[in-house]
């Protein structure tokens, strides 16, 4: 299993490591070729608006929609849940337009306004998962294919999965939980054993 994070920007460092302490090496994206044989991508959180630009300058944008289109895991977290997005209520950043969700930035408030909150993840079993927001996107729709996997307690959703995309408001690598890493994990399919 080969497991890229884009590390153009944001905090990509810290998925890395979770994903080490679950044994996978995760490996630094930040050229179209270094997509080669990846399995499965994260894209970490950071400043959405900045992650677009270097997206582009650096050709990153169709190799990810080609991943999308191939069936590859691919998570979006915080500012990469605003890339994977169909539509952003802003005319930047230009999301990727990969996962039938919309998205308003910052739409919890600036970074005055991070907040913790338990969250239910039925996917991650019956211990609550503790949700870190900073400056946190908000979900303003989600497409009829989308599967809202966890909300707020006023119902509003913060973690989604279309088939094989994920998208968090949140950011499960500063939490020191590692489930929702190892989920993103088990998504993504195992080479199949020879047959004898």
């Amino acid at each position: 299993m080969k497991v890229g994070v884009l590390a153009l920007q944001g905090d990509f460092a810290e998925h890395i490591a979770v994903l080490k302490h679950l044994g996978v090496e995760g490996h630094e994206i930040r050229l179209p070729e270094h997509l080669e044989g990846v399995d499965g991508l994260i894209i970490p959180g950071g400043e959405s608006t900045t992650l677009s630009r270097l997206m582009s300058i650096y050709s990153m944008r169709e190799p990810i929609e080609q991943m999308a289109r191939q069936g590859k895991v691919i998570w979006g977290t915080c500012a990469g849940m605003i890339m994977v997005s169909m539509e952003i209520t802003e005319e930047d950043p230009v999301p990727l337009k990969i996962m039938d969700i919309g998205v308003l930035r910052n739409g919890f408030g600036r970074q005055v306004d991070s907040f913790e909150q338990d969250l239910e993840l039925v996917d991650l079993g019956p211990t609550p998962f503790h949700g870190i927001f900073i400056r946190a996107p908000v979900i303003t729709r989600v497409g009829r294919e989308v599967k809202v996997m966890a909300t707020l307690p006023d119902g509003q959703a913060v973690a989604v999965r279309q088939g094989n995309l994920l998208a968090t408001s949140f950011h499960p690598e500063l939490t020191g939980d590692s489930r929702f890493h190892q989920y993103f994990l088990d998504l993504i399919p195992q080479e199949s054993s020879p047959s004898v």
